[in-house]
């Protein structure tokens, strides 16, 4: 286990883990703009006291530990009240039990173990396991509705409509284009997109996506990805939540259920 000596390789420590961290921090707050100021706020506590790095942790759980101590402080940076998709994730937040969004993020997204949560969170393992099983059952619960799918390979379009049908959820259709997706959103408006960024015919999904939201609105939105740098740029459709390909079950369940759960006070197909 390697861990930053000085000032330098502290920075190109934290620089190769930061799309991570940014990753993690939209996909707790249900925001593109207040997940980044966390993390600014993370970094820049790092720039006066990196102790963290110092305690025997891994990299990427001392990072996130520094993470948690920033989001668990009074004043959190939340530079304005958000409004929209990202106000209602907002207001959805505080209905949760404490915790449990943290480690189940912590334990699909970010793929750590429930001793690297104990660690980050500062909390006993057997806490860290009951934590994830709740949040499991308050997001998969609350929300149903209907999904568009866009991906140019059929064997991930398929299991990806698998995974939302076992949780209750219905597909308007699979794009595998651009011109498809917007065809699609069209006819029966989705309440979440699931999206590859590069498709069949060498479009984008994120082109494509932008302009399904200009058209309609508000909609969740969850790329898939083997390129999840391209995404974290601070820039629209907001909030994002990037999942990594290979992708594992447990995070598109997991992904899927937040972006529900913030999408909607209410069941979506009711």
């Amino acid at each position: 286990m390697s861990h930053p000596t000085d000032s330098n390789s502290l920075a190109v420590t934290v620089a190769n883990l930061l799309p991570y961290l940014r990753r993690y921090a939209r996909a707790m707050t249900g925001s593109q703009r207040t997940g980044d100021n966390y993390a600014a706020a993370t970094l820049e506590a790092l720039l006066s006291d990196r102790s963290v790095f110092e305690q025997g942790y891994s990299d990427k759980v001392a990072l996130f530990r520094a993470f948690h101590l920033i989001w668990n402080s009074a004043g959190a940076p939340v530079s304005e009240p958000e409004d929209g998709l990202a106000g209602r994730a907002q207001s959805h937040m505080q209905k949760l039990t404490a915790n449990t969004r943290e480690a189940l993020l912590l334990h699909t997204i970010e793929e750590f173990s429930a001793l690297e949560i104990g660690q980050i969170m500062n909390l006993p393992t057997a806490e860290v396991e009951q934590l994830v099983d709740i949040a499991r059952r308050e997001m998969e619960d609350s929300v149903t509705g209907r999904i568009l799918v866009i991906e140019d390979e059929a064997i991930i379009a398929m299991d990806l409509q698998d995974i939302v049908s076992d949780m209750g959820h219905s597909t308007t259709g699979v794009a595998r284009t651009h011109d498809g997706a917007v065809r699609l959103a069209g006819r029966v408006r989705p309440d979440l997109i699931l999206s590859d960024i590069q498709l069949a015919d060498g479009s984008s999904g994120v082109e494509a996506v932008n302009e399904i939201l200009k058209a309609a609105g508000d909609i969740p939105v969850i790329f898939i990805t083997a390129f999840p740098e391209r995404l974290l740029t601070g820039e629209r459709p907001e909030p994002a939540f990037v999942i990594t390909k290979p992708y594992s079950e447990a995070q598109v369940r997991s992904a899927v259920s937040q972006a529900m759960f913030f999408a909607s006070t209410e069941t979506l197909d009711a």
